[in-house]
């Protein structure tokens, strides 16, 4: 996570392409695990999904501030990200980077699942993830080496390809990102339950809390 952004009310940047949000059912994962449960490591996976959308969110709410007034003087929930706080998801929970009360913390998580399954579901998609710039780094290879093969073998041309490349990749990466959390790395976690927050080291020697959570049918 290294950008900023804001939201309001129950709008979120994801109009691009216009695509309706599909609502998710408390049972899929239970029933697609139950289905396949002959394929090795997908609890992992589906467990993985629901952690990543827990972190987003808990981000989310420890980044939230008091209610602001609109410019007509009626009052509106502005919600803004917070750039010093990020996490890093695994399948047994997630740990969460910068400085928090560790009470907060722990209302925190258990206020972003509650708000996640209660119907917000917006709250699992974050800007600074890094399927984000997973996108944007496919988009412009993917663009560049179209317009590679399209345009003559000329330096200017070429280099012209690569910023048009570039340029239509950073316009579209937000949007199909945010596709992409929803749809492939984040899932609404019904199936977790909240063990313990604690005052940890990762694995390359930094400080942070760690969420623990378990899969729960």
């Amino acid at each position: 996570m290294n950008t900023s952004t804001s939201y309001s009310g129950d709008s979120f940047p994801f109009n691009f392409f216009n695509l309706e949000f599909i609502a998710p059912s408390p049972s899929q994962d239970s029933d697609l695990l139950k289905q396949l449960s002959f394929v090795p490591g997908l609890q992992e996976i589906l467990m993985l999904r629901q952690v990543h959308a827990l972190e987003h969110a808990t981000v989310w709410v420890l980044s939230e501030t008091t209610r602001v007034c609109s410019p007509l003087g009626n009052p509106s929930n502005m919600q803004f990200d917070n750039e010093s706080l990020s996490g890093l998801s695994t399948e047994q929970g997630f740990y969460l980077y910068g400085e928090v009360n560790i009470s907060h913390l722990r209302r925190a998580v258990t206020l972003a699942q509650h708000r996640l399954t209660s119907g917000e579901w917006d709250l699992a998609v974050h800007p600074r993830c890094g399927t984000n710039l997973s996108v944007a780094m496919l988009l412009t290879a993917g663009f560049a080496i179209g317009l590679y093969a399209m345009l003559p073998f000329r330096p200017i041309e070429q280099l012209i390809g690569l910023g048009l490349a570039t340029t239509t990749a950073s316009e579209l990466a937000p949007d199909l990102g945010s596709i992409a959390q929803r749809y492939l790395t984040t899932a609404i976690p019904f199936n977790l339950a909240i063990e313990n927050t604690i005052r940890t080291r990762d694995t390359w020697g930094r400080e942070a809390h760690f969420i623990k959570v378990k899969w729960r049918n």
